[in-house]
Order: C-alpha cells, then structure tokens, then sequence
C-alpha cells in the first residue's frame, strides 16, 4: 500500500511512518523542510497551508498527524491553531484523491467529562482552542467520508510518551518530559498544581503507532468510524514523578503551586478499538515508558 505520512518528522508522525515501512508500506513522509526520517520513508516537500504544493499520489492511503498541539498556548493564537488544524486537513483532503484516511486527533475534543473512563459515545465540549479545530477538523474528515470518497478512522488519543530510534519527546510542556528534564539537572524542580493526585493516563509512542497501521488496513471507502486510544491504566502525577525518580536513581524536587481547575480523573475506555481491531498497548507500562524517554533524553545529551 503506498502511503502518505502528514508530520513524518514530527513525534508521533515519525513513530508512525516507522511502523508503516516495517509492516511492508511504500510511505512518503511530508515535510516542509530537510529533516531526519525512519528509514524507508521518502521526504516529499509540501506545506499543508499552500495546497497548490501538495503530492496529488495516488496513494492508498494517509495518515494525518500534522498539527498545531499546545492547549495554552492556542488559547493566545486561537486563529492561528484553526488555520492549521482545520484549513490544513481541507486542504489536504481537496488535493490528495486517497480512499483511505486516519486521521490523528485528541482526547481534548471531549473537555473534562464526569464519566470515566470517557468512551466514544461520550458528548464533546473541548474546553479549548486546540480542542476545538480538532473536532472541526475530525467533522471535515469524517462527513469527507460519509460522501463516499474515502473511508475515515478518527483516532483519539490521550497522553502520548516515550520514545523510538532515540528521539525524546519534544514538548517539554508535558508532565514526562518536565520530570525528567528535572532529574537531568536541566530545570532545578518539577512545578506541580496542588497536591499532585491528578489521574491522567499514558500510551507508548510506538503503541500508538501500531494502531495507525491497523486502522488504515482495516478501513474501507464510506466507513466512518472514531476510536479512542489509550492505556487505560490511570496514574496520578505524584505517581509519575515517583516512576521517574525509580527509573533513573534520581531525585525530582517538586514546588507546589496552588491547585488549577482541572479534571481530577482522564481515563479513557479503549475497548472499541481492542475489539474491533485487535490493537493491544504492549510497551506502555509506565516504567517502560519512562526507561525509553529517559534513554532518548540521556542519549541527546551525549
């Protein structure tokens, strides 16, 4: 199947394009500039704001992962979040003629509900900017979909972490990445709103890649389908921080900052996408992510 990779430099586009040459895949990476990619996939230039540039294919398929991602900060650049991540994927979807598309979206599209774990059938109300061009970007797909023209799977995932070939989470703004930066010595403690027993959840970058081969094998023009994407496995912050304290011997002081409003609980119920695609998270026990990013991050340092 040949097939094209939005974002294959980026973190989880990277991960995936790996796993599509592995499994047999003819990729093409879309990047806007010269950048590091798995072997096996071809760069092919093209900005998804200048549609005129795109690669027409054909293709078999696309895996969509290019997108602005920062709650905060979109709500100061919300126009600029709605450009990218809706106009993007309209563009995108005019100029690659594909009758398969997965498109990469968040668990942000579902706000903070009271139910948990959050499953497919739960109502959205993101409660940001970024929440927000996602789900618009996932109704472009999906009614793209429902037209006959391609079939869609939308796949919403949570936290995302780890590592593959090396390569650390760029996003130094997510609880990982800050918590072993701290235990680095690159940031002197972790802050921490109130008393650090947040549950959030998180999934192995290179899990979450797997169930993007699964999805474009499995879907067919017309379908329209949403999946969430997770691990399941609930783990409050202070958990975490000590995770990362076992796994790399070292200590992470953290300053207490006054409790933000947040959900106390983002868990999300996977069992869609375990039953109807026999995807199972094998590399996301906690430890074992934090041995990956910690390995990606030690590795950088040299």
């Amino acid at each position: 199947m040949r097939v094209l990779v939005t974002g294959a430099a980026g973190y989880i586009g990277y991960a995936v394009g790996r796993r599509l040459a592995a499994a047999g895949h003819d990729v093409d990476g879309l990047v806007r500039r010269d950048a590091a990619l798995p072997d096996g996939v071809r760069p092919v230039r093209g900005d998804l704001l200048d549609p005129g540039g795109l690669p027409r294919g054909p293709y078999d398929g696309v895996c969509h992962l290019a997108a602005l991602t920062r709650v905060r900060e979109s709500f100061d650049a919300p126009l600029r979040y709605f450009t990218a991540n809706v106009q993007g994927t309209v563009n995108l979807l005019e100029a690659v003629d594909a009758p398969r598309v997965v498109f990469g979206s968040t668990a942000a599209v579902y706000g903070t509900p009271e139910l948990q774990p959050i499953p497919e059938t739960e109502h959205t109300a993101p409660g940001s900017p970024y929440g927000a061009s996602k789900l618009a970007a996932e109704q472009a797909v999906r009614y793209h979909a429902r037209t006959g023209a391609a079939g869609a799977v939308v796949l919403r995932t949570f936290n995302v972490a780890g590592s593959v070939d090396g390569r650390p989470d760029p996003d130094g703004t997510r609880l990982i990445p800050k918590a072993l930066a701290v235990a680095a010595g690159h940031a002197p403690h972790l802050e921490i709103n109130g008393d650090g027993r947040a549950v959030r959840e998180y999934l192995h970058v290179d899990d979450l890649a797997a169930a993007y081969v699964l999805a474009l094998a499995d879907v067919r023009p017309g379908e329209d389908r949403v999946y969430n994407v997770g691990s399941g496995a609930g783990v409050a912050v202070r958990e975490v921080v000590a995770a990362v304290e076992a796994v790399t011997g070292r200590r992470v002081p953290a300053l207490r900052r006054p409790a933000a409003p947040e959900a106390p609980v983002l868990v999300c119920d996977a069992g869609a996408i375990r039953a109807e695609l026999g995807w199972r998270p094998e590399r996301s026990a906690l430890p074992e992510i934090i041995a990956a990013a910690w390995n990606a991050l030690t590795r950088e340092d040299g």
